[in-house]
């Protein structure tokens, strides 16, 4: 054939131009070629020199634009050009093929280069627009032009010639016509808006805000909408994390269009404009402003989503096109021979008759898929997004919020923190997640009711059979779905119960293992564990059941649908019809079965709302106006605020206001006092939100700068004076006055002493500017020096929720020094010695009140109990039932009321009197650092096990290098995923896998089959006739089919062969989804059991020093997330991840066996998917961490905030810790931007990988049915499957990367099984150690050493000693001499590498650890108690009668006290026994020995928390109860000694001094005595 551009067929002049030039059809279309050449010619040169040259290079800011108008417009018309063009090309190459002898290249050469053209037009535009030079626009405006015009004269020739719309290529001229028109006016917009040309002054246009700022790096909003729709600009950032890790810096800030900031403004202003002036009280509806202000990227994501949901249908219609005409390609005569018209010589085809070229098709299955998924992860990200602002603006209002809420909300109750975190964490991800899943809801029924009518299409009523099979199920399945939400309620319950035992435990654990109590507690939790793990089985049951719904669910209909058909038509479907409906089937399923999900996410989110809408209305904070000092707030003022706050009372304010009048008026004011007068209540009444007054008639005023003191008995009223001052309480009736100058800030200390999670200079500067000396100066006052240095990075450490624990006292000097530093006129400080001792006090009084803030002139108002100091007070305020007694300075008390000051001076004297006795020198403070210490001290022997995440990091091997990072960074943990699997059990393995692999052979089985039964039946009728018959046959469809299949022929006699096989092959495979689904979950289930049991056990008798090293709350992680990671997360991931990994490598095998020509192409898709997914991997999981350490930052600040509402108002720093809270928030949101993003990303390259699979598939079979290779059926089967991978490929992915985030938790879980356990055997038999020993108690200590660690030095170094049956000992020495370490010896607690300690002949370290320790008593230091009863707590054995437990409750003085109690033994013990004093636990404690009738009985500083008296009981009760007994004494103070019959003094692990007490005194110089001198 020779080429020719207009073809030379005999008998056409194709070059002539008789009729005129534009009627030769030929010359037009060369005439279509100009503009698109000129376009090359010009743009070609500067596209060149542009990339050649650096100008292009400096880009805006990283590849980001400034977009010219009409921007996405544009881009939206290029791409519909390019389609144009290629049908063009394809219809040209089509009707070339068509009834003519020669090539005519004129029939697609034009659409070819117009093709190219408009791709050069994008390139060419995208580099002007980064380059900002939009003058070269220009040349795109004369092609924009010249293309119309050539093509309108086209056109314009075909109207001539009545070639019409019934002709392909007149629509697609028209077409062109259309766009080359559209874009033209987009190009003149352009000249319109930036004036480039044309115009005197062209518009200067600087980029977005966002784009200056460097800090901005997600660029979604700024690149182009290629780059949008593929999320490119994402490919630096995921191929870098390769590289190192992404961490907070590399992701940025977000663009202000997300920042929490703009999106509250929107929705508050959405929500206040809700409230009209008619109804001022009506409640805005939360809905309407989420609609108002997210309503309209809603609608954009929907209207996304239906074009997806449409073109997804393209699937089907193609594979149905494809199998149909297949089978034709054999009859080389063209069948619509009719309608194709030759006009102008040259041959036009009709535009059905394009459709039915199989090659077309597959090029249009292609473009929809790639079209379907770009618009389907559009619209997800869309409504990503806008969830993501929603939740940003709805935390901005939930703090604002909480930043008004009043303060007798929180303090009655009606607001817990609870709720208010469970707003933060639960609420407003419900409203999130809603959002995210909120265009299903009106996307999936049309999608269904289209499903639906296609499938009537295709295969008649038989359809409808299959369609109500699925939609009868999906009530089962939301059933399923709301009985899962229950049993996760029953589960969590559980857990947090066996959380709270385990930590009960932790905490305790050194009690627990000195009584030998370790296992009894152990079996609580397993106890616990058990019933978790029942609910937890309910949970994996209903799971499997729905995942078993999904996957049954399509076998079911197709099997319903095919034997329906079977029994109304006698004949099979056709295999283009029976694959279209299985297509169609798996395209049902996936909206039904997200419909239940999606229903119960918007019952949730109704719930949500509601819960939302309450708190928003909740009470506020009375009016600010007397903030300012400006005027007094009266009742009058409060009547105009009614409508804005409702919690100033409406109920009676009439009678309040008669009231005040009664009032007798107390004296006036002296002149001179006014001026200096900072604060003024006068004739105050207030309230905590009942209608009765907590204080009445308050008449008070502050003096400016003196101090004054508000005194009286607990309960009186006097915080709440206070607090009524700073406005926090509801006001009667009256007014508070504060002076002008002083009402700006005050700095306040609360009684219960709050911190912010931050470093301890931070909560102490809290906010000021640093300044070095005042700082110093501020923690000399409150001696917290001391306590600074023992932290590990110094006032640097992190302190508070998450930081690290400090002591009740600690954190009171913190509060107060906080309150010291601000540079306010006003300082409130409510009872800061509460939790001091009194030396601390003594000096906080003289160094921080009296000469720091005196010195300053600042107003002190000062609530305290210790009498002794109203000494120093200018002004005494004297409260009595929430009514001031008296007022004045100490003389004015003295002179007029003498009663109370004798009443004073009797407290005091007792004050006084205790303190004599009381103080050994600091007891409390040094108690309080020695827990510091403790808790730190061995933080060097951890920095070898330092946390476990950096021992993650350099796993195995050392070497740092670059490339092992990299690569060990993409591996998958398989060794995890081994000890996984193997901790369920292999058996369940074995079952699992092969139930897997069976289950998916049974489902290409049964597609197989179909396809077989469907094609037998086209063979025989095309067997039947000659050749021709069988395209015509197909084309009549059924009913040429029916005439051959005449009963009683080969045919039916085969459906009843086919038939029988099919419904078995869907019954196993319903089957074996069922076993499959099950077996996963119960692996997990068995797993997760063993796993936690193990830990338990490990943990429980790990030695102590594991826990000294090992931080609470790592072991607690442990406990909490990790666990919940195994028993919830794990098994539907591992489920998911099997389940669609198969599916592809099944449907992979399918195309392959089936053409394997497709082989080929799956090389270079292999590579290209193995790349992504690597990628993928590592950078998702670096995203998901930070989104996960952002959120608890995030959630803490809320909490910390409720707690220290009163301390932020008065300190008047709500904007800045509103500032925070937007930070925090948008920080978060940037990670979770990102991490959807990269999911985006990662699913638009799955998708159109897939794409090109279902190309390749489609071109391998209609290229391998060419050579006759096989039939059509099979074909179909192919292509089904091809469509299924599109689905499945990007779960591979993101399941394999939420399986290793998962695996990580196995991980840890792992590295805690490998600690070793404490020697519980010991050499002895306990059945040899006699049943009461040890009855005398004889002690014998030789050359013991003993050291917590072989890493470590020894604690103790040859110490001998002897103590004979019945004893007392006392032992004394400073702080880490070794006192405590002895008595852990004796519970053989530590390493005893030399010498040894034998009691009664007996050496302990060859004794079975549970019986050393169950026969020895000792009491801590530490009170422990747990929770549960009385009874429990003395003796959890339950072995011993309530007389026993009675008469030790007598002796620890405690028996008054318990009967008291309801229940008496059986009485609560709250949570570490908070519902008693440290004292009456500390005595519980001494009870808890005595019940254990040991003979040998150790004290360790068990006296440290008690007051004198009880301590002087105590010590009589020892020596009269014990009299028989050994008892060794570790003192604290040494008095309580003195009456030892033995006393050893101890120094730095040796014995220093070693005899009886008198002895020890007469030595001057000795250690002993000045230890007792400093004491007394």
């Amino acid at each position: 054939m020779a080429l020719s551009f207009c073809g030379s067929d005999n008998g056409s002049n194709s070059y002539s131009v008789n009729e005129g030039v534009l009627n030769n059809g030929c010359f037009v279309d060369a005439l279509n070629l100009v503009p698109h050449v000129f376009l090359l010619f010009i743009t070609f040169p500067i596209l060149f020199i542009g990339w050649g040259s650096q100008s292009s290079k400096v880009q805006i800011h990283h590849n980001t634009w400034l977009h010219f108008p009409g921007h996405n417009m544009r881009w939206i018309l290029t791409f519909s050009l390019l389609f144009v063009h290629v049908c063009e090309f394809a219809e040209g190459i089509v009707s070339n093929n068509r009834g003519m002898q020669t090539n005519h290249l004129h029939l697609f050469i034009p659409a070819f280069m117009g093709f190219i053209a408009a791709t050069t037009s994008v390139v060419y535009y995208h580099n002007i627009e980064t380059s900002n030079f939009p003058k070269l626009l220009l040349v795109l405006f004369i092609y924009w032009v010249l293309a119309f015009i050539t093509k309108s004269i086209k056109l314009w020739k075909f109207a001539e010639y009545s070639v019409g719309p019934q002709h392909l290529r007149f629509c697609i001229t028209a077409l062109l016509v259309l766009l080359y028109g559209l874009l033209m006016a987009v190009e003149i917009n352009v000249i319109r808006v930036r004036k480039y040309v044309f115009f005197a002054n062209p518009q200067k246009v600087k980029p977005p805000e966002d784009l200056q700022d460097l800090g901005v790096r997600f660029l979604q909003p700024f690149v182009n909408l290629l780059s949008k729709a593929t999320y490119w600009w994402m490919n630096p950032l995921i191929i870098g994390a390769h590289k190192r890790p992404i961490e907070l810096k590399k992701i940025g800030k977000l663009p202000i269009a997300m920042r929490a900031l703009t999106n509250y403004l929107r929705l508050k202003d959405a929500y206040e404009d809700q409230r009209t002036a008619e109804d001022p009280n009506r409640a805005p509806s939360i809905w309407r402003s989420m609609y108002r202000a997210f309503g309209r990227p809603i609608l954009l994501s929907s209207t996304l989503r239906y074009l997806a949901d449409l073109l997804s249908f393209a699937g089907p219609l193609c594979i149905s096109g494809i199998v149909k005409y297949l089978n034709k390609t054999g009859s080389a005569t063209p069948l619509n021979k009719i309608k194709g018209d030759t006009y102008l010589g040259v041959y036009f085809m009709s535009t059905t008759e394009l459709l039915q070229n199989t090659s077309v098709l597959a090029v249009l299955l292609f473009l929809a898929l790639v079209l379907q998924r770009t618009f389907l992860q559009a619209s997800y990200y869309v409504t990503i997004e806008t969830g993501i602002n929603l939740r940003g603006a709805l935390l901005a209002m939930i703090y604002n919020k909480i930043l008004r809420l009043s303060t007798s909300n929180m303090s009655m109750g009606e607001m817990t923190l609870g709720q208010i975190n469970n707003l933060v964490a639960i609420e407003t991800n419900q409203l999130m997640w809603f959002l995210f899943l909120c265009p299903n809801l009106w996307s999936m029924p049309v999608q269904i009711v289209m499903g639906v009518i296609m499938l009537y299409y295709f295969m008649g009523c038989s359809a409808l059979v299959g369609a109500s099979v699925i939609v009868l199920l999906a009530p089962v399945q939301y059933r399923i779905a709301t009985k899962l939400a229950d049993t996760q309620k029953s589960t969590l319950e559980h857990s947090t119960d066996r959380l709270k035992k385990t930590t009960e435990i932790l905490k305790g654990i050194k009690l627990l293992k000195l009584y030998a109590w370790e296992n009894i507690f152990c079996d609580s939790v397993e106890d616990t564990r058990g019933k978790e793990l029942t609910s937890l089985k309910t949970f994996a049951f209903y799971t499997s059941m729905s995942i078993f719904m999904n996957a049954a669910i399509p076998i079911a209909a197709v099997l319903a649908t095919f034997v329906v058909y079977h029994f109304i038509n006698e004949t099979g479907p056709t295999p283009s019809e029976a694959f279209a409906a299985l297509a169609l089937f798996h395209i049902l399923v996936t909206p039904l079965f997200l419909l239940s999900t999606v229903v119960r996410f918007a019952v949730k989110a109704m719930v949500s709302v509601q819960k939302l809408s309450e708190f928003l209305q909740s009470d506020e904070i009375g009016d600010d106006s007397w903030r300012n000092g400006d005027t007094s707030v009266s009742m009058e003022a409060g009547k105009k605020h009614l409508g804005v706050t409702k919690a100033i009372n409406r109920k009676q304010p009439m009678r309040y206001q008669m009231d005040n009048y009664e009032q007798p008026t107390r004296r006036q004011m002296r002149p001179t006092e006014t001026e200096d007068v900072a604060v003024k209540v006068s004739n105050g009444f207030f309230t905590w939100g009942s209608n009765l007054s907590t204080l009445s008639d308050i008449n008070i005023c502050i003096p400016t700068g003196q101090l004054t003191m508000i005194v009286g008995q607990v309960g009186c009223g006097k915080s709440s004076l206070l607090l009524a001052m700073l406005g926090e309480m509801q006001t009667l009736g009256g007014s508070v006055y504060w002076s002008n100058k002083n009402r700006y800030s005050v700095a306040y200390a609360t009684q219960k002493s709050w911190l912010l999670n931050a470093t301890v200079e931070e909560n102490i500067t809290f906010g000021s500017p640093f300044n070095k000396q005042r700082y110093k100066t501020v923690i000399d006052a409150c001696s917290l020096q001391p306590d600074i240095d023992l932290l590990p990075f110094g006032d640097q450490t992190e302190i508070g929720e998450r930081g690290i624990n400090l002591s009740g006292g600690q954190r009171q000097r913190i509060c107060v020094a906080r309150a010291l530093y601000q540079n306010t006129n006003i300082v409130f400080l409510d009872d800061p010695f509460s939790a001091l001792d009194i030396h601390l006090s003594d000096h906080l009084m003289q160094e921080g009140i009296l000469k720091f803030l005196q010195d300053d002139k600042r107003t002190v108002v000062l609530v305290t109990h210790k009498l002794q100091y109203l000494i120093h007070a200018d002004w005494i305020i004297a409260m009595k039932d929430g009514s001031v007694l008296r007022e004045g300075t100490l003389k004015d008390i003295q002179t007029h009321d003498i009663e109370l000051y004798d009443h004073w001076k009797t407290l005091m004297n007792r004050q006084d009197h205790g303190l004599e006795k009381d103080v050994q020198q600091d007891s409390q403070t040094t108690l309080e650092r020695k827990t510091l210490r403790r808790a730190f001290y061995s933080r060097e022997a951890k920095n070898q096990i330092d946390d476990e995440d950096e021992e993650e990091e350099e796993e195995e091997e050392d070497d740092d290098n670059m490339s092992t990072t990299t690569n060990r960074r993409s591996k998958i943990p398989w060794r995890v995923c081994w000890c996984y699997m193997s901790s369920g059990g292999f058996f369940m393995a074995f079952l699992m896998v092969s139930s897997k692999l069976l289950k998916h052979s049974v489902i290409v089985a049964i597609d197989y089959w179909l396809a077989i039964w469907t094609s037998s039946k086209t063979n025989q009728s095309a067997g039947a006739g000659p050749d021709v018959s069988n395209g015509s046959s197909l084309a009549d469809g059924i009913g040429g089919n029916s005439t051959f299949a005449t009963p009683g022929t080969p045919q039916a006699e085969d459906d009843s062969y086919y038939l029988p096989v099919f419904i078995t092959l869907c019954a196993a495979g319903i089957t074996l989804c069922l076993i499959t689904s099950l077996t996963v979950e119960f692996l997990g289930l068995s797993a997760a059991t063993n796993l936690h049991h193990n830990l338990l056990n490990k943990i429980i008798h790990a030695p102590i020093r594991f826990f000294d090293i090992t931080p609470l709350g790592q072991i607690l992680n442990r406990f909490s997330a990790d666990t919940n990671i195994i028993d919830q997360h794990i098994p539907p991931t591992l489920e998911s991840l099997t389940r669609s990994t198969l599916l592809c490598l099944s449907a992979i095998g399918v195309i392959s066996s089936i053409t394997p020509a497709f082989l080929i192409a799956l090389v270079p898709l292999a590579v290209a998917f193995y790349f992504i997914q690597k990628y993928f991997r590592v950078a998702s999981k670096d995203l998901q961490d930070l989104d996960d350490s952002t959120q608890l930052p995030l959630l803490c600040h809320f909490s910390e905030t409720a707690e220290g509402l009163t301390t932020i108002r008065a300190f008047r720093h709500e904007a800045r810790f509103k500032q925070r809270m937007l930070e925090l928030t948008d920080t978060n949101n940037t990670a979770y931007l990102f991490l959807s993003a990269a999911n985006r990303w990662l699913e638009v390259r799955t998708d159109y990988l897939g794409a090109v699979i279902v190309l390749t598939a489609a071109g391998a079979a209609i290229w391998s049915l060419r050579y006759g290779l096989h039939s059509g059926g099979l074909v179909g089967l192919g292509l089904t499957y091809a469509l299924t991978v599109t689905n499945y490929l990007n779960w591979v992915v993101r399941n394999l990367a939420d399986l290793e985030v998962q695996m990580a938790a196995v991980k840890k879980v792992n590295s805690f099984l490998g600690t070793e356990s404490e020697n519980y055997e010991g050499s002895m038999d306990a059945s040899q150690v006699p049943e009461n020993w040890p009855q005398n108690g004889e002690i014998k200590i030789q050359e013991l050493c003993v050291r917590y660690d072989p890493m470590l030095k020894p604690v103790l170094k040859h110490v001998n000693m002897f103590i004979e049956p019945g004893q007392k000992v006392g032992i004394c020495g400073r702080t880490g001499s070794g006192k405590s370490s002895l008595s852990l010896a004796f519970f053989n607690m530590v390493d005893i590498f030399e010498g040894k300690i034998v009691i009664d002949g007996i050496d302990i370290c060859k004794l079975p650890l549970q019986t050393l320790r169950s026969r020895l008593s000792i009491i801590l230091q530490d009170p422990v108690l747990f929770s549960g009863s009385i009874r429990f707590n003395l003796d959890p054995e339950r072995t011993c009668t309530d007389d026993r437990l009675w008469e030790a409750l007598e002796i620890a003085q405690l028996k008054n006290m318990v009967k008291a109690l309801p229940g008496g033994l059986d009485a609560v013990v709250t949570e570490g026994g908070e519902n008693f004093s440290v004292g009456q636990r500390q005595l519980f404690c001494l009870a808890r020995a005595f019940v254990r009738k040991s003979s040998i009985l150790i004290m360790d500083e068990a006296t440290a928390s008690i007051d004198m008296a009880t301590e002087n009981i105590l010590q009589k009760v020892v020596m009269t109860a014990f009299a028989d007994r050994t008892v060794v004494t570790i003192a604290h103070r040494v008095h309580t000694i003195l009456t030892a019959d033995l006393v050893i003094v101890m120094k730095r692990g040796n014995i220093l001094e070693y005899d009886k007490p008198e002895t020890l005194l007469e030595q001057e110089d000795g250690m002993f005595a000045s230890f007792v001198r400093a004491d007394m």
